[in-house]
């Protein structure tokens, strides 16, 4: 933050001539301090003024003197440094560096006007605070810890004309549409490389491919991870954060990146390790503060914008990784969190990792954050090179500002063809008219597409030649880095066993609030009061009664064939961007994770049947004997379970929720149809439906528990041990489900199932 404060006094004239001093004798003062001992300083006389400041590369932080006692006190107080500081500071000073990168991570004021100065007599009153003196940072919190500095892998990422391509089908034909069209670039350790350009530019794509995530057989070109191409060792050095903030509503955001620790870090930590490292990176990212708080969705209050974007970066930090990719990290924030967000990135960066962003529409603040930047325009390369000389590098063809504005606004502008208030260079205008286009807008300005033109001709004659002859230079690299890079081999951060452990947690955890809302226990309460009403007290002993209860038994097998198929087809298509997410990262095994996620809904699952049976069962009078009452219990068991097999099947198959309860509502129709309650004869030729029914199987069994001992058959059914039917829903509970991880297997996740 910058306070600014000018003192004067009328009774104290040395004071007063302080504030006219001019720049440069404050500089020699202040170099010429720094010189000084401090036995010097301490004895130095009252009377004599000082002033001295430091100017880091990222801040610059300036306020008056808290102590002013009589003519003789000096308003001013110097912070010494060393010699070779002092020097830096200096050379940054005069070249108005320090002044165009000046903002820090308190966010309170920062200076990113090209030529912009402070006056002299302002910053000869002026003395630099200590850290105890900033405000803390209510919103991003304040950063307690350096990022980990332990070794890190360094990867030189490299790409050169890469191209890709897409099919788009159409009903006659198929059409090829280039997204792509030749980039080249590069990013070294330490570096921050920001993807800049209008919306459908190219910029996720890039950012995707580059990741490792697309499809190789439409990628053309080259990309190089230390002179080496993608291998998947590359996943568990790569952090990856998507535009889309994918995280789990009901868990905390201690709970998301302990649980993202414990499945990411290798093996040779141990629990303790891995924990203790999920809370390091909480203090680091200033998440102290919310570590305990839900992170929340659309109708689970929880933390802030800003702070689960920090969640998001968490998630990828914690393995320490040696490429970090984000796409748009700043998207939806306000212009201080963003910009903490992006001084994040580049703390990150300077601990040795590689950095590649994109980003919209940034500040001029955010912009001069950036070390290196692609400007992209309808899928070409318009500039690549330091952030930095963008500007010097589009006035040397003619296109610069003609009022002060935003440098990533201009560009945006001149990547988008708008140049309104950009001058124009005549050998544009001229190409304009020769090309006889009607080129000439209203406002006697090119159009946009003979301004793209112009661009990329511009960047491929003058820059992207040179640029290319460096990237076709080998780096010199040892092999056993490059070696590293090309492993093939997979690295799991845990045992399939613990993978399937810490996700049944989570998968209880997180759906633990669902299964015991209020609406799912009245419901179910509400339908067994009513049954329980309805068939109250039934009588066995007539026909009459005995029918009523076979009403009742088939009610319940067609319920609870009914619920858990619907709760169940929202289960993979509702977590399918976190299991792809996930899986792209090689956080554990599909089929960890899918006997798991089936497997932690059953207790859950079980508990509401529990209650429904303990209601209807002894209010209808059902036949009143403990191993009467669990075996019924045990078949409603098993007509749940294999209808959550249904349910995932057809989730998982179909991926998409609408046409999922559309199979499914019919399926579910049909085998109610099929249960033998309402046709005792079916025809021959769709006899076959019955025997697929969970519905009918379940009836039969719950006919045959109560009525087994009593009479031979009930309904057409014989009251037999029920083993047939007890094989076929078994045979139900398994089939769905392999049925499900088939279609999970086929399903195209980024890059990785």
């Amino acid at each position: 933050m910058v306070f600014i404060k000018t003192s004067c006094s009328m009774e104290n004239p040395s004071t007063s001539t302080t504030l006219v001093r001019t720049k440069s004798d404050q500089l020699v003062e202040t170099l010429a301090a720094a010189f000084k001992s401090p036995r010097q300083s301490e004895h130095q006389s009252p009377g004599t003024s000082e002033s001295g400041g430091t100017l880091s590369r990222k801040r610059l932080m300036v306020g008056t003197s808290p102590k002013r006692s009589g003519g003789s006190e000096n308003n001013t107080y110097i912070r010494k440094t060393r010699s070779a500081q002092m020097k830096q500071e200096l050379e940054e000073l005069s070249s108005g560096a320090a002044l165009s990168r000046a903002s820090s991570a308190s966010l309170g004021l920062s200076f990113s006007f090209t030529g912009f100065t402070l006056p002299p007599d302002e910053i000869a009153d002026s003395k630099p605070f200590s850290d105890d003196d900033i405000p803390e940072d209510v919103e991003a919190g304040a950063s307690k810890m350096k990022f980990q500095t332990e070794p890190t892998l360094p990867i030189y990422l490299k790409f050169t004309d890469v191209t890709y391509k897409v099919i788009i089908k159409g009903i006659t034909s198929c059409e090829e549409r280039d997204i792509l069209n030749g980039i080249s670039g590069a990013v070294n350790p330490g570096e921050v490389l920001a993807l800049m350009g209008p919306s459908g530019s190219g910029k996720t794509t890039l950012l995707n491919l580059l990741g490792g995530r697309l499809i190789q057989s439409t990628v053309g070109g080259s990309v190089t991870y230390n002179d080496q191409p993608y291998s998947k060792f590359l996943k568990s050095r790569i952090g990856f954060v998507t535009q889309d903030d994918v995280l789990f509503p009901h868990l905390t955001v201690k709970e998301t990146l302990t649980y993202a620790a414990r499945l990411r870090l290798p093996r040779v930590l141990t629990k303790q390790q891995k924990e203790k490292r999920a809370i390091d990176v909480i203090y680091e990212l200033g998440l102290e503060r919310c570590q305990d708080t839900m992170i929340g969705g659309s109708f689970v209050r929880g933390v802030s914008g800003g702070e689960r974007k920090r969640v998001c970066i968490g998630n990828e930090i914690i393995i320490n990784p040696s490429l970090l990719f984000l796409d748009e990290p700043t998207s939806g924030l306000d212009s201080t969190t963003a910009l903490r967000t992006i001084q994040t990135l580049q703390d990150i960066a300077e601990v040795g990792k590689t950095v590649i962003t994109t980003i919209h529409q940034p500040s001029s603040r955010l912009f001069h954050k950036f070390d290196k930047l692609i400007l992209l325009g309808k899928g070409s390369s318009l500039y690549f090179g330091k952030a930095s000389e963008a500007m010097v590098y589009f006035s040397s063809i003619g296109c610069s500002p003609l009022i002060a504005m935003n440098p990533a606004e201009f560009l945006l502008d001149l990547a988008n063809g708008n140049i309104t208030g950009i001058s124009v260079p005549s050998e544009l205008e001229d190409k304009a008219q020769m090309g006889n286009l009607e080129a000439e807008t209203g406002n006697g300005k090119p159009p946009p597409a003979v301004v793209h033109e112009y661009l990329v001709e511009a960047y491929e004659s003058r820059v992207a030649e040179s640029e290319k002859r460096k990237l076709m230079a080998p780096l010199p690299l040892d092999e056993e880095l490059k070696s590293k890079v090309s492993s093939s081999k997979r690295q799991w951060g845990a045992s399939w066993w613990q993978q399937y452990c810490i996700l049944f947690c989570r998968g209880i955890k997180e759906r633990r609030h669902d299964y015991f809302s209020w609406l799912r226990i009245t419901q179910v309460l509400s339908t067994a009061i009513i049954l329980g009403l309805l068939w109250w007290q039934s009588d066995s002993k007539t026909a009459r009664g005995r029918q009523d209860q076979a009403g009742l038994l088939f009610f319940i097998a067609v319920f609870w064939g009914f619920f858990p198929v619907f709760t169940a087809i929202f289960t993979f298509p509702q977590e399918r961007a976190m299991l792809g997410k996930e899986r792209a990262a090689d956080m554990y095994r599909l089929s960890a994770y899918f006997i798991a996620r089936t497997t932690s809904d059953l207790p859950l699952d079980l508990i509401l049947p529990v209650l429904f049976l303990l209601v209807v069962y002894f209010m209808a009078g059902l036949r009143l004997s403990a191993s009467h009452f669990f075996l019924s219990m045990l078949t409603v068991f098993l007509c749940i379970v294999a209808a959550q097999g249904l349910g995932l099947a057809i989730g998982a198959t179909l991926m998409d929720l609408k046409r999922a309860t559309t199979l499914a509502s019919v399926t579910v129709m049909t085998f109610m149809l099929a249960g033998g309650f309402f046709v005792k004869k079916v025809p021959v030729f769709v006899a076959w439906i019955r025997y697929m029914s969970f519905n009918y199987h379940t009836y039969k069994l719950l006919l045959k528990v109560q009525y087994q001992g009593i009479l031979p058959t009930i309904n057409g059914i014989k009251t037999d041990s029920g083993l047939n039917e007890v094989g076929a829903l078994v045979a139900m509970i398994f089939g769905y489900r392999v049925l499900a991880y088939l279609s999970l297997r086929r399903m195209k996740l980024h890059h990785g199932a």
